[in-house]
């Protein structure tokens, strides 16, 4: 698969309505926006960002992993307004066993617009199509409906649960 090739160049994606492209330092401010809200990450791995040196340090970390070729999320940006709305790329790699697996979060001021499908769509391509991929997975916590039928709406197939697989804030999911 080679991914690493792809992001150490200036990757990115165009559609009717965004621009997928590896996130900038000057994207803080909009990236703080959304993870600040408890909302945003209510299904995620990660808490809300207390204050925006969180962020700050997030995209100075984000930075060297595609420097040293270990970051692979790039940013989802709404062409209409040029606001930096989310992220979507790949979490892991199994290059011996061509899979990968995807994620996205978005800033819940454009839920329910088709973005998340739109951005993921583009991925799921790009897997297939570019890096010949064999297989793509994704996870969501099973109270995550929405982030299900934007995978479904992806022809993903619901394989399973992984019951109390993970420990997050506090509570086994």
């Amino acid at each position: 698969m080679h991914i690493s090739k792809y992001f150490s160049d200036d990757i990115s994606f165009e559609t009717e309505r965004l621009i997928i492209r590896k996130i900038l330092p000057t994207d803080v401010s909009d990236i703080y926006d959304y993870a600040r809200r408890p909302e945003t990450s209510t299904y995620l791995l990660w808490s809300p960002h207390n204050d925006v040196r969180t962020t700050v340090d997030l995209v100075s970390y984000i930075q060297k992993g595609y420097s040293s070729g270990t970051f692979f999320d790039l940013a989802i940006v709404y062409k209409a307004s040029g606001k930096m709305i989310g992220t979507v790329g790949f979490t892991a790699f199994d290059d011996k066993n061509s899979c990968a697996e995807v994620g996205y979060v978005l800033n819940p001021d454009y839920w329910h617009m088709g973005i998340a499908f739109e951005a993921l769509s583009v991925i799921l391509n790009f897997a297939f199509c570019e890096l010949s991929v064999n297989r793509v997975e994704a996870k969501y916590m099973e109270e995550n409906i929405n982030s299900r039928r934007v995978m479904e709406k992806c022809d993903m197939k619901f394989e399973g649960v992984a019951r109390q697989k993970l420990y997050v804030k506090g509570i086994y999911r």
